[in-house]
């Protein structure tokens, strides 16, 4: 079986490679079909309430986006690593293309900055929420159209054939490094092999900028085929899904900050804040306390759509309020659910000591499946809801979301138990460590039981 699978592996690598313009033209495919479901619903009026996925273009392409799209290229990721980056991503491919036509500037040292992944993800993902990107044709142009717009404007600038805007500004790029790190293939180099090379010793253009010689995991790379057999010394290759979490454990504290401050504090509130009824009691509380001292700008709902939800056609307006209440529950429920875990890598840090010095920046990567489960089961609310409106019976979701979410936590305290192992934390550290661990995840498994279950 696997030299089966190696022997798949060398013929897709090799195909890739030697079809470079086949690849480029699907791109140009997926271009087109992103820019019409970006635009022409723009241009629509919005759907009635009668309106169904096989009947309005905009639901359709809002289905399409954030019912397919988005959460199935998640899914891609731990599947075949960045395969989406480098064979389909519409942004990607224009980001190149205005790279290769472009001003060829140095890049400059901001734009080099660790700390652009989380950030540009927590603005994104905040701002989506402030707009209904998952509703309204003209958020998602703002959203995905502005950041479509960045990406060209970075590429026509910087680097010269390069994807500057997907190695350092892309909004979901850090969210993709890590899951790419539970891929089962990846690019390995063979340095020997790299020190006396024995064919194809020409330049390779690695658009994402990975140091090829020196490439561990499959972090960085948009497994595009470009540098298979380069130098006699690439192959892609087979690996166990946790080698690259347990084994190469590459990590920073910006990968810390995205999982448990972005994906398990940020997202999660992202997500909840729409279903849950401490949110209305939250805003009504507030709204009663203005009322009474006669203050009542924040309940106008003027706000223009670019900034908060304004749709007055429909009858759905935020106003002032709405805004600073959904920022409130966010930001607090990120500091309760990602406090918590922060908390017990700090002390899984003080239990281990100098035995491991890095302990709380390595096991954190043991929760990316954790992570990455619950930002998909986030993103696939608004495809059991766009399907429970067209009549397609969903009661399967509830035990499947369920079962999703604990296979996953069972996974994460297997990595982490892994990774205390192999740093040869004494077993009395170590249970210790675990037990910490679940107690810093209890916030956060409870939060997504609220939302299936009780809410």
């Amino acid at each position: 079986m696997s030299a089966m699978l190696q022997s798949f592996a060398y013929r897709l690598s090799s195909f890739l490679r030697d079809h470079k313009k086949l690849l480029r033209n699907l791109q140009w495919c997926v271009v087109g079909i992103y820019f019409f479901l970006i635009l022409v619903p723009a241009a629509l009026p919005l759907p009635g309430n009668s309106a169904h996925i096989f009947s309005n273009l905009t639901i359709f392409a809002q289905f399409a986006f954030w019912g397919i799209w988005w959460p199935f290229v998640l899914v891609s990721m731990p599947l075949m690593g960045r395969a989406w980056c480098g064979w389909f991503c519409p942004e990607g491919m224009l980001s190149e293309w205005a790279s290769e036509h472009g001003r060829g500037h140095a890049i400059p040292k901001w734009m080099r900055w660790g700390g652009w992944p989380f950030v540009a993800f927590a603005l994104t993902t905040v701002y989506g929420q402030l707009v209904s990107v998952y509703q309204y044709p003209w958020a998602v142009l703002a959203v995905l159209g502005g950041s479509t717009a960045a990406a060209m404007v970075i590429g026509y600038l910087y680097g010269r054939n390069k994807r500057v805007w997907c190695k350092y500004l892309c909004p979901v790029n850090g969210v993709f490094q890590l899951l790419a790190k539970l891929a089962p293939w990846h690019y390995k180099v063979s340095e020997d092999a790299w020190r006396h090379p024995v064919r194809r010793i020409e330049t390779v253009n690695c658009a994402p900028l990975v140091p090829l010689r020196h490439m561990k995991g499959a972090t960085d790379c948009h497994m595009c085929g470009r540098c298979a057999d380069y130098r006699g010394a690439i192959a892609l290759t087979t690996r166990s899904p946790e080698e690259e979490i347990v084994d190469v454990a590459q990590n920073s504290g910006w990968q810390t900050a995205l999982i448990v401050w972005g994906l398990m504090g940020i997202a999660v509130g992202a997500f909840l804040w729409s279903a849950s009824p401490w949110f209305v009691s939250l805003k009504q509380g507030m709204a009663e306390w203005l009322v009474n001292r006669d203050i009542f700008w924040p309940l106008e709902q003027n706000a223009p759509w670019f900034i908060l939800t304004h749709y007055p056609e429909v009858n759905d307006s935020f106003s002032w309020l709405d805004g600073f209440t959904i920022l409130l529950f966010i930001f607090g429920t990120a500091l309760v659910t990602g406090g918590a875990l922060w908390l017990s890598l700090q002390c899984i840090q003080k239990v281990v000591g100098k035995t491991f010095i890095d302990a709380a920046n390595t096991v954190v990567q043991a929760l990316i499946p954790l992570a990455g489960v619950g930002v998909f089961l986030g993103l696939s609310a608004t495809t059991i809801t766009l399907l429970r409106n067209d009549g397609i019976p969903t009661g399967w979701a509830g035990p499947a979301r369920l079962a999703l979410l604990s296979c996953a936590l069972l996974w994460s305290l297997r990595l982490a138990w892994k990774i205390l192992q192999r740093h040869q934390v004494a077993l009395r550290q170590r249970l210790s460590c675990m037990l910490l661990l679940m107690a810093g995840l209890a916030p956060f498994t409870y939060a997504w039981l609220l939302f299936f279950v009780i809410w």
